[in-house]
């Protein structure tokens, strides 16, 4: 299902697009770590910090509720334990992050619940309740090139199936918590490919009929450098480097390092 690598770069310079294609709701949140450790270390965050990585609004009840009944047969995880909130159980059920919108009374999507225990540098507890307008407002030029097309999407987006994305960093690190609070360091010099990851965001979208919200899910796929810079897919990520913004290259905490970088890919 996920995306081929040599997708995430055309050939062509970088530039925001809303490239999206049509899954299964079933065969995104299905569960794929025959370890289980994926199920494992989400209930480590969630158990640990629960107020930092499951959160629900009063409004989302409606969407969480939903959401309950259409993937109770997708779940990869047992029973609750006892004293986990409903959002919080649902987070260690699947190995998605699973994130809940809906529209406001001026048709503005916002945030209203999620458990987030995978996170690349942002903090649920910060973006709880807000647009996504003002989520994607930390990103260089997202907004002016992309805003109203989702608005326009989701305000579109029909029950039935996954609208799937991908999205891309790279980071230096294996982990999969990259919330901010845990500091993690981004990639530095010297640069070694074999101690850098391209991480993979698989996304999906899935609407509800009920609530009219919409369930927002996110997969973590990490590719070592090293293995990227000899396949197919090496040219295009060198060129996306080339070709990205200054300030978005800033963002993505990749100034230090990409002159060394491309020079290597």
């Amino acid at each position: 299902m996920n995306v081929a690598l040599a997708e995430l770069f055309p050939d062509s310079d970088f530039r925001y697009h809303l490239t999206l294609r049509r899954g299964e709701p079933r065969e995104f949140f299905a569960p794929r770590d025959p370890t289980g450790g994926v199920l494992a270390e989400r209930a480590r965050w969630l158990d640990g910090a629960p107020a930092r990585y499951a959160a629900l609004q009063p409004a989302g009840e409606s969407i969480l509720a939903e959401f309950e009944r259409m993937a109770a047969v997708w779940r990869s995880g047992g029973p609750a334990a006892p004293g986990r909130s409903r959002i919080h159980a649902l987070g260690a059920a699947f190995e998605p992050d699973l994130l809940l919108l809906s529209p406001d009374d001026q048709g503005d999507f916002r945030l209203r619940g999620g458990a987030l225990c995978f996170p690349t540098g942002w903090a649920l507890e910060e973006k709880l309740g807000h647009t996504l307008a003002f989520i994607h407002g930390v990103v260089p030029g997202l907004n002016a090139a992309l805003a109203s097309p989702i608005r326009q999407f989701l305000s579109k987006l029909k029950p039935g199936s996954a609208f799937l994305r991908d999205n891309w960093g790279i980071a230096a690190t294996e982990e999969l918590n990259l919330h901010p609070a845990r500091g993690i360091a981004p990639p530095a010099l010297p640069v070694e490919l074999d101690r850098l990851w391209l991480r993979v965001e698989h996304q999906a979208l899935v609407a509800l009929p009920e609530s009219r919200g919409i369930v927002f899910g996110i997969r973590i796929a990490l590719h070592r450098l090293d293995h990227v810079a000899r396949s197919a897919s090496g040219a295009g990520l060198r060129r996306a480097l080339e070709s990205m913004p200054s300030e978005l290259i800033g963002y993505k905490r990749l100034d230090a390092i990409r002159e060394a970088l491309i020079k290597l890919l």
